[in-house]
Parts: C-alpha cells; sequence; structure tokens
C-alpha cells in the first residue's frame, strides 16, 4: 500500500496497514524534514524540553517535538519569538515543531475563564492579568510561532459533563475551527482540526465528519487522557476508527505512557505527545523494558547494574541504579536530566520499534512481548 496525500510544503505516505488491528506506518514530509510514524514528539512546553539541551532530545531520538502556544503567549510573547525567526531558531530544533492551540490550558490552568461565542477571556495563572484569545488570535500567535503543524482553537470539555454540554462545545469548537481556516493562509504551517465529542460515541463521529474537510495535512483527536478510565479512551477511539480520514496523519494529544502507546498505535493512530517522561523524571521514576523503576526507593541502595539492560542510552552505558538514586536524594539535577534522557529514548524506540514489527508484519506479537516484560497498567 502507498496512500500519498500531497500538499506543497507537507505530504504523508501511508506505507503499511496491518490488517489485523489497523496499526500504521507512514512517513509524514514536513519543511522541516521527515517523520517516520507512529511517532512520540517530546514536550517542550516553554521551547525547551526540561532538563535537556537540544543536542540530547536528537540524540534521544525524537523527530519532533511540542510547543505550548499559552505558555509562549504569556512568555516570552509570540512577536518576540517571531522578532528572533520563529521557535525553530529561538531555540536551536531544526526538525520539526508542532505547536497547540492552547485552548486546553486556557481551560485548565486559567485561574478563571470566561467561554464567549467570539472566544475565551481568561486570568493569567502567571500574574492573574486578562486576555482573550479568540480563534483569529490564536492563529496569529501560532503564525508567528512558526511551527511545522500548528492546532486549531478549541473547547476541551471537561470529564464527566453531561451530553448537552458536551454537544455545544463540539459544536463550538466547530465554528471555531471554520474560523482558524478561514484566517490561516500559510502553506509553510500544517493546520490540524481536533475532534472532540467528550466520552458519547456519537458525538466523536460526528466530530471527525465535521472535521474531515478541514484536515488536509492531519487530524487532532482532543479531549481524552484527561482523567477517564484508560478502556473509556480505548473504546472512544474504537468508535472513531472506522470514518477517521485514512490519508492523513491522526495524532492523539496528550497520551504519552508506553501502554496507551501501544493501545493507540493498535487503533489507527500515528502521533502522540505527553510530559509524562520528564515529569515523572523529575520526581526520580525511570520507563524501562521491565516496568517503572524508581529509583528513589531503598531497594537501589546498592544496586551497581544499569537502569535498563536493554538500554544504550548515555544514562543506561553509564550509570547504576545505585549512583542514580543518590542523585535523586540528594536533589541533584543530573538526576533529572540522565532519567529524562532515557524516558525519552525508551519512548522513542518502543515507536519505532513498534513500526518495524507493523512494517514487518508482527505488530500484535511485538505488543504481547512487551507486555509480558513491562507489565500492563
Amino acid at each position: 500500500m502507498n496512500n500519498t496525500a500531497n500538499t506543497p510544503n507537507f505530504s504523508f505516505e501511508l506505507l503499511k496497514t496491518d490488517p489485523e488491528t489497523g496499526a500504521r506506518a507512514g512517513i509524514f514530509h514536513t519543511p522541516h524534514g521527515d517523520i517516520e510514524t507512529p511517532v512520540y514528539m517530546p514536550v517542550g512546553t516553554q521551547a525547551t524540553v526540561k532538563g535537556l539541551l537540544p543536542r540530547d532530545v536528537e540524540e534521544a531520538g525524537a523527530q519532533i517535538i511540542l510547543s505550548n502556544t499559552y505558555h509562549l503567549y504569556m512568555r516570552p510573547g509570540h512577536e518576540l519569538v517571531k522578532k528572533a525567526g520563529g521557535l525553530h531558531s529561538f531555540m536551536n530544533w531544526h526538525r520539526p515543531i508542532l505547536t497547540d492551540s492552547g485552548g486546553f490550558q486556557v481551560f485548565s490552568l486559567a485561574k478563571l475563564n470566561n467561554i464567549k461565542e467570539e472566544g475565551v477571556w481568561f486570568n493569567s495563572h502567571i500574574d492573574g492579568s486578562k486576555h482573550f484569545f479568540t480563534p483569529e488570535k490564536v492563529m496569529e500567535i501560532e503564525n508567528a510561532l512558526g511551527a511545522d503543524i500548528i492546532m486549531q482553537f478549541d473547547e476541551c470539555s471537561e470529564y464527566g459533563v453531561d451530553y448537552k454540554y458536551a454537544k455545544a462545545a463540539l459544536d463550538r469548537t466547530t465554528r471555531w475551527l471554520e474560523r482558524c481556516a478561514a484566517v490561516h493562509k500559510d502553506e509553510r504551517q500544517a493546520l490540524f482540526p481536533i475532534v472532540q465529542g467528550n466520552f458519547f460515541a456519537d458525538l466523536r463521529i460526528e466530530s471527525v465528519r465535521a472535521a474531515a474537510p478541514y484536515a488536509k495535512y492531519g487530524l487532532g483527536i482532543g479531549g481524552l487522557s484527561v482523567g477517564e478510565p484508560k478502556p473509556l479512551m480505548y473504546e472512544m477511539l474504537e468508535a472513531m476508527r472506522p470514518v477517521l480520514p485514512e490519508k492523513v496523519p491522526r495524532y492523539l494529544m496528550g497520551v504519552g505512557s508506553p501502554d496507551c502507546l501501544i493501545e493507540g498505535v493498535l487503533r489507527g493512530v500515528d502521533m502522540f505527545d505527553c510530559v509524562l517522561a520528564t515529569r515523572v523524571a523529575r520526581n526520580g521514576t525511570a520507563l524501562t523494558s521491565r516496568g517503572k523503576v524508581v529509583v528513589r526507593n531503598a531497594a537501589y541502595k546498592e544496586d551497581f547494574t544499569p537502569l535498563d539492560p536493554e538500554c544504550d542510552c548515555y544514562c543506561c552505558k553509564n550509570y547504576t541504579k545505585a549512583y542514580l538514586r543518590h542523585l535523586v536524594n540528594a536533589g541533584e539535577m543530573l538526576s533529572a536530566t540522565l532519567l529524562s534522557l532515557h524516558n525519552i529514548t525508551f519512548l522513542t524506540r518502543l515507536m519505532k520499534n513498534l513500526r518495524r514489527a507493523i512494517l514487518e508484519g508482527g505488530v500484535r506479537e511485538f505488543c504481547e512481548e512487551f507486555y509480558a516484560k513491562y507489565g500492563r497498567e
């Protein structure tokens, strides 16, 4: 199979779809390089992946990183980033970048927000100052930041809202998508619409169909992994799968635990991002082929073995669990750096190996072997 969607600066080659599971392997061509899918994207919220040099992120296997529109608007400001030549130049990252719309942060971080049809008034989580995001304003910010992939402004409804509210948020997201598309004209940036609908299968399907005409480059799936049981997230992915566009990459937003990456891939998802890898690293936890390792625990005080026997990252080649435990318990920043480097390497290689298994026809067997060692969360 070789299905290709072409645009002036972007194209997606779907190389193979596993007939049993729907898992997909492809290549997404962008102005700053090719992205082999399925792919995990480390998060660099404030134009940096916390604790790591860009060189280290690249060596860990990252093909693309994500930065946050809301946070970069707050500081240092999108106009300053534009003056610096855009995010790629500003942060010295020369591979692809994706910026989210800031919608999730507006609804989750703002001390106060007021949703109107025109947009959202909200107070800064930094100093309480008042701001107004509209679809047009978000496109202005993302255009100034200059990422390769940009996301529409959407309303992410909370887990547990009723059907009426979920429907209203979905409809507003669709109307805001139309407004985003109307003002976004830069063909060097791929605009992804976002599917909402909370946890109602019929609304999810309706949202996919409403977003599909705008999914010229790709499609985001939002509003999942927001506190719901994991089987419910998988149920929503199953409901959407038959109607998802085939010839563009599908991006499941905010998902990054190893089990969720695997289950997402098995349901036809191509792209993922999450802060989990670096966040748990800063708390002293590693993701390894044998499951999570909480290195601060006393069990590792005299453990002079590598963090993960199957990993050859800089951390695993040079340091032991005993040393990492010492760093964590001493509050040394090197612990976050080494564990973050390992965790990102682990997740990027998981995706690389999943891709190989899809292409070679053994994805189900690969997943079962992975779970046998790692365990199921």
